[in-house]
């Protein structure tokens, strides 16, 4: 395999991750797997630092290490997919739990355009704490309305 299709696997899967986030948050977290993602948006009947919404990281941790292990005994596409994988964890840890949720305090607030409409879209997300009725699954691909002032999400 040669290095360009290694490099065109390995960032086409990082970004269908997206995708595969967005339908999991959707259809797994906000579905059956509820018990574990409850707490995330309930954050004051955590206790301590870790959410048993931070099991999520192991349903796709362990499929992006499978992919490693086989890639780089077998099937070198799979390695590039595990190392998507990785990339799209390594954005989602940095958007998600350093940026968003400020469990880390290692940058600054960013102030653009886009970082407040990401904000504005997982603030909207988490202004619902039910399973159902929440809106804004993703986290990197967010609705135009975000982009705007609040007062006119209900226009678009």
């Amino acid at each position: 395999m040669s290095a360009i299709t290694f490099i065109l696997i390995m960032l086409t899967t990082a970004f269908l991750m997206e995708f595969v986030a967005f339908l999991a948050h959707k259809y797994l977290m906000h579905g059956f797997l509820w018990g574990w993602h409850y707490d995330h948006h309930n954050p004051n009947e955590v206790e301590g630092f870790f959410e048993k919404n931070d099991l999520f990281f192991l349903v796709f941790a362990i499929p992006s290490f499978f992919c490693y292990l086989l890639g780089t005994l077998y099937f070198p596409a799979l390695l590039a997919i595990g190392i998507g994988i990785s990339i799209y964890g390594m954005i989602y840890f940095l958007i998600h739990d350093v940026y968003i949720h400020r469990r880390f305090k290692w940058f600054r607030q960013l102030d653009n355009k886009y970082s407040r409409a990401i904000l504005r879209a997982h603030g909207d997300h988490h202004a619902n704490t039910e399973k159902e009725a929440s809106e804004s699954f993703g986290l990197l691909i967010v609705n135009p309305k975000y982009f705007g002032k609040r007062k006119d999400w209900a226009k678009k």
